[in-house]
């Protein structure tokens, strides 16, 4: 054999057990499952192999489509009432009297003085605090600080991106494959959309997206008050600005006997935290120490703990409120100086405990989210789906291969086999890479059917021109593959450039369509041109002897 045909052999042997095996081997398994050789070599694994390495989008799994708004003015509300704590420290701090400090709207800041000439004095040391993006205004007796627009439209942005990013961790820590996620819509209507192809509770995956996760460690001042009432009449009838009156989380004790009645009550204390959420380093759910339930476990950050041992150490025996979501799911007294860890218990179940935990480490939302759409998919939409595509798919082949045997006779089984070739590397392919089928992309694969055998036409129609005009069958061979191979090159190129565009400014199923297109175009290049040639050199020297002729 000829050493240049068999070392072609060699490489379409590679290729082809090269895709088989990223076809079939159990690649993807569920994590602590371990591998063994029953998963390479028994046929009734092989089904399930493949179906774990070929993933399948939204359309032909099944599943849920959200598409989400974020309420961004909560954002801004948070910034303004952030400021406006800023502002009563700083006017604290430097001994000027006001009468109040409030947010009229969610990008104002109010300061109610006793004396218009103090407002030289509190511009000149809230000018750092607030920034350029703050203007203010003097009206009487009063100063407000309003948020220009452009730094407002800047900070929505921010906070949906800042939510899709935190949405996307925890879809991602929830463990749904391949989900999509991704603004849509116009800009200034701040939505996110995503798909959960396989999801078969969606009402937890909701939960879990719009659950909040505002962790605060705040000092108590008094004791537990029976009612709201009572814990406002402790602090003079009226709340202090710079004080909260929070209800105690009610739950049974942790014996469950249902002769101690429920905790509950309300605490007095102080506004601003000593550790918030963003000072968590890590949360995890772990069962509880007394036997019932579950309780989070949570570490600080080194600044934050640093911080928060100090507190911790010069207030001992006095209590300390963890308020999760403006609710104290606890108020335990400090024995000793507390440095980087802690405890949230609340007799949670096991999936509460793992829904929060998981909720604390990726951070707290910058804003609510409202749900505008939701579409499930079912399971039997997905498999007609994949029928009818699979229907479709094996029709067109089925089409093809007669018309290429009938019209290039034996020379068409030659396209057929890169033909069968190029569909088995499209697969590998998308296999190798974690792409996901969709039902665009089972359309894509139908038009790679015909796009393949339309280079194989190009080279059989060049290959009969030549024969026409009287040159020998191997001569014919080499000059129809080189004359044809610059056309192939171009067309699979200016088709590579629409389906670069096609993924970088498409949605899922465009972006589906795109992959499995390109994949299957560069699989072409090489069966219709590589593997083709190689199949004919081969006929042609058989049995060491030139043909004379081709059947074509």
């Amino acid at each position: 054999m000829d050493k240049r045909l068999r070392n072609r052999g060699i490489v379409i042997a590679v290729v082809t057990l090269g895709s088989l095996t990223m076809m079939f081997g159990p690649w993807n398994k569920p994590k602590g499952v371990e591998r063994t050789a029953k998963d390479f070599f028994v046929p009734a694994r092989l089904k399930q192999n493949l179906g774990e390495n070929i993933k399948l989008g939204l359309d032909l799994r099944g599943g849920t489509h959200l598409v989400m708004q974020v309420q961004v003015e909560e954002a801004l509300a948070g910034l303004a009432e952030g400021n406006r704590q800023k502002v009563i420290d700083v006017l604290k701090k430097e001994g000027i009297a006001y009468k109040d400090v409030k947010t009229p709207t969610n990008i104002q800041v109010m300061v109610e003085t006793e004396n218009a000439n103090d407002h030289a004095k509190i511009q000149e040391k809230l000018t750092n605090e607030f920034g350029s993006d703050w203007s203010v205004k003097t009206t009487g007796n009063s100063l407000t600080w309003s948020l220009v627009n452009s730094a407002a439209k800047q900070y929505r942005d921010q906070a949906t991106e800042q939510a899709k990013t935190i949405i996307e961790q925890r879809i991602n820590a929830f463990g749904l494959v391949e989900p999509i996620i991704q603004r849509t819509g116009r800009e200034e209507d701040h939505m996110i959309l995503l798909q959960m192809p396989g999801v078969d509770n969606p009402e937890r995956v909701k939960e879990l997206i719009k659950g909040q996760s505002k962790l605060e460690l705040k000092a108590v001042e008094g004791s537990n008050y029976p009612t709201r009432e009572a814990a406002l009449a402790a602090v003079g009838g009226v709340e202090p600005s710079d004080k909260q009156i929070l209800p105690v989380k009610e739950k049974k004790s942790a014996t469950a006997n249902p002769a101690i009645p429920a905790e509950q009550g309300f605490y007095v204390v102080e506004k601003t935290p000593i550790v918030q959420g963003a000072d968590l380093r890590n949360a995890q759910a772990i069962p509880n120490q007394q036997g019932i339930g579950y309780q989070i476990n949570f570490q600080l950050k080194p600044a934050a703990a640093e911080k928060f041992g100090t507190w911790t150490g010069s207030h001992i025996g006095t209590q300390l409120a963890i308020v999760l979501n403006g609710v104290i799911e606890s108020a335990p007294t400090i024995q000793g100086q507390i440095s980087d860890s802690g405890q949230i218990t609340g007799n949670f179940t096991k999936e509460e405990s793992e829904d929060l935990s998981l909720v604390l480490r990726s951070g707290a939302l910058p804003a609510g989210i409202k749900y505008l759409e939701e579409r499930t998919v079912g399971p039997s939409l997905g498999a007609d789906s994949i029928r009818q595509g699979i229907i479709a798919s094996v029709v067109g082949l089925g089409l093809v291969v007669f018309f290429m045997l009938f019209y290039y006779k034996f020379s068409g089984v030659n396209a057929v086999i890169a033909l069968v070739l190029n569909l088995l590397i499209l697969l590998a392919g998308l296999a190798a890479f974690g792409a996901t089928l969709t039902l665009p992309g089972i359309a894509g694969v139908i038009l790679l059917i015909g796009m393949a055998v339309d280079s194989n036409v190009l080279i059989f129609e060049r290959i009969r021109e030549e024969l026409r005009a009287g040159k020998g069958v191997q001569s014919s061979v080499d000059t129809g593959f080189d004359k044809a191979l610059t056309t192939i090159i171009d067309t699979h190129v200016t088709t590579i450039v629409s389906a670069a565009f096609l993924y970088l400014f498409g949605t899922g199923p465009v972006r589906g369509f795109a992959v499995t297109l390109t994949i299957g175009l560069l699989a072409n290049l090489f069966t219709s041109v590589y593997v083709s040639r190689s199949m004919y050199m081969w006929t042609l020297n058989r049995g060491g002897r030139k043909a004379e002729t081709l059947s074509i």
